[in-house]
């Protein structure tokens, strides 16, 4: 039954978000201004049902009986994974199929807008691990797979009747011992060991039904040509007549400042458009400043995009609520560029997994705490480790201002399946978060998992080229890192892993440029090359990627707890970090640093804060260790 609560400041039934109503542009809400609530942060219109909540579940066989729905079935609090306490099931043992069930009636299409407005549904899904298989009713939807990347749906055939309860029901396949899927740190053991948690199989991240017009705005992606000029990038979906124009309104809702109104007709034979979109105020150069979006001051644009009739009235089809960043990246000279100059990246590695929901944030609330707490720690950066993160935690990177590395959850196997698996899980990843102002780096590949002898084989150093290639065709604008830790084969950034835990020994191996020569030219920290497969050094910027890792347990021990380094009590452990950074912060070549890790996770006792994202000491201790003041 349905229970009326409160969610996000909006009235809602058990999820239904209850939007403001009127389809107008000027109802839509301000983008960057949002409570982190919609699941596509950059792309908002001013209704959505959101189908999260409990479902019928079952994990106890494989019937087709069941595409129609299944009695006697358990219930789960969806987007939790079954191996999760927070989906009730908490279950942590292989699950190769599982099956999902809800039903759909007339409080979700209204909720949705469904309409004569927007009369088309769409049926979207976050992220289902690995491979879901979708019907309504009984009939075949569709399929997807990947387990980290978004896919939608038009049920509007299937959901016609609004007095009609139908049941939507998703079987997801996940094999936990398929190492040709991308999986990240998702163990293919029973239980948890080494660097690697429990699994995570199904529905992941929010489910939600969204109506839209017969034409209709279907993806944006903003790109930061310079810091005059955005390219937006327009896909349409639907029916088309011809002839419709596009109008784009940029303001700054921060100084209540109109930047830019192009407005452009669409030309008739494609679906997908680039729109310039100059910042008129930022040719006077020494004022462009003032806009730039950076963690120390994480300035955001509104924009309105609408879709216009071809009529001479122009009457409004569609229109979207979005938000970009104006900012550059790159590297020069051996240093990180943000805004044109050099920046010191500090970063943190964030593996965004909680006790009770793993790879699934506990809460919406939970994933901007989680960005609030990496700058209260002094980082400026969060490096997303092995895994593709919910838009909303990058709604909150962009908003609160930090630096995000994008990172592919990696396979470890190599094979032509596992090679068409990756690369396309990744490009749609990249596509889904390029917008991001706060995403400044890719990672395809970590620590040569997946391509283990890249050393030495050539078709696995022609295979983390390729990722890295492919990367920057598809986002030119930041730089690619082809296989983060060592064994570089093509990376923009040359990056090292060494969890030295001794300060003045880490300090000598990055003192100066005669010890950045000796780490390029012989075996590197973990006995790893630093360059394979004829790199050079081209004099990229270099960065200590993980470090750290010093265990602490405060409190209560877990026996299986472990870190790389181990301290005896709290002022030794901050003694220990400290000395680290001073190394870094003494080094003459480095441009950055990524410690291990924000928190301890599961047998990895060596975060900064505890699991359930307390600290270990007062913060401030930890902040003056990392920023050194």
């Amino acid at each position: 039954m349905y229970q009326p609560r409160q969610h996000g400041g909006m009235s809602t039934l058990d999820g239904i978000v209850a939007a403001p109503d009127t389809a107008s542009p000027q109802a839509l809400p301000i983008a960057s201004r949002q409570d982190g609530t919609y699941p596509r942060p950059q792309m908002l219109r001013p209704h959505w049902a959101d189908l999260d909540g409990t479902w019928s579940f079952r994990n106890d066989g494989d019937d087709p009986a069941w595409r129609t729905g299944f009695p006697d079935a358990r219930d789960i609090v969806v987007p939790f994974p079954p191996e999760s306490v927070a989906s009730g099931i908490d279950e942590p043992g292989f699950h190769p199929v599982v099956w999902y069930s809800r039903t759909i009636g007339r409080a979700e299409l209204e909720a949705a807008g469904h309409g004569d407005a927007a009369p088309r549904l769409l049926l979207h899904f976050g992220a289902v691990d690995h491979r879901a298989r979708v019907w309504i009713d009984g009939q075949f939807i569709g399929e997807h797979e990947g387990g980290h990347t978004p896919f939608s749906f038009d049920v509007t055939d299937v959901l016609t009747a609004s007095d009609a309860v139908h049941t939507l029901v998703v079987r997801a396949e996940d094999d936990p011992h398929d190492l040709t899927q991308p999986r990240g740190k998702q163990d293919w053991h029973e239980d948890p060991h080494a660097i690697w948690y429990r699994r995570t199989t199904g529905i992941w991240q929010t489910v939600w039904l969204e109506a839209v017009p017969t034409t209709s705005i279907e993806y944006l992606r903003w790109t930061n040509l310079d810091h005059q000029t955005l390219r937006l990038t327009v896909r349409l979906a639907g029916v088309r007549t011809g002839g419709e124009r596009l109008r784009v309104d940029a303001r700054w809702d921060e100084r209540d400042e109109h930047l830019a109104t192009i407005e452009t007709t669409l030309g008739a034979t494609a679906n997908e458009f680039d729109v310039l979109v100059p910042i008129a105020r930022q040719a006077n150069g020494q004022a462009e400043d003032e806009l730039h979006w950076s963690p120390e001051a994480p300035r955001l644009v509104d924009a309105t995009v609408t879709l216009l009739g071809s009529g001479s009235d122009r009457t409004p089809i569609d229109a979207v609520a979005s938000y970009f960043g104006v900012r550059t990246v790159g590297v020069d000279g051996g240093a990180f560029l943000l805004n044109g100059r050099s920046y010191d990246v500090r970063s943190v590695l964030n593996q965004g997994y909680w006790p009770d929901s793993h790879i699934a944030a506990p809460s919406r609330e939970a994933l901007r705490r989680e960005v609030e707490l990496i700058k209260e720690l002094g980082f400026n950066a969060a490096r997303n480790h092995q895994k593709i993160e919910d838009p909303r935690f990058l709604y909150w990177a962009d908003r609160l201002g930090i630096l995000v590395w994008g990172e592919a959850p990696g396979a470890y196997a190599f094979s032509p399946r596992a090679v068409q698996r990756l690369m396309r899980e990744w490009m749609d990843a990249v596509e889904r978060d390029a917008s991001h102002p706060s995403i400044v780096t890719w990672v395809p590949a970590n620590e040569s998992w997946g391509v283990q002898h890249i050393a030495t084989v050539p078709a696995q150093q022609a295979y983390a080229r390729s990722l890295a290639d492919v990367t920057r065709a598809i986002d030119p604008t930041r730089p690619v890192i082809s296989n983060d830790g060592w064994e570089h084969p093509d990376s923009d950034i040359i990056t090292i892993h060494d969890y030295e835990g001794d300060g003045p020994r880490l300090a000598a191996t990055y003192a100066d440029d005669a010890a950045r020569t000796a780490l390029f030219h012989g075996m590197g920290p973990s006995d790893r090359w630093v360059l394979v497969g004829g790199a050079v050094d081209r004099g990229q910027p270099v960065m200590l990627t993980e470090f750290g890792g010093v265990n602490y347990q405060p409190g209560a021990q877990r026996e299986d707890g472990w870190g790389y380094t181990t301290a005896a009590d709290g002022d030794d452990w901050i003694a220990r970090i400290t000395a680290l950074y001073d190394a870094i912060r003494a080094s003459s070549f480095l441009a950055g640093s990524c410690y291990t890790q924000l928190t301890d996770t599961m047998q990895e006792t060596n975060g900064l804060l505890n699991a359930d994202r307390t600290p270990k000491v007062p913060i401030e201790q930890i902040r003056r260790a990392v920023t050194g003041r």
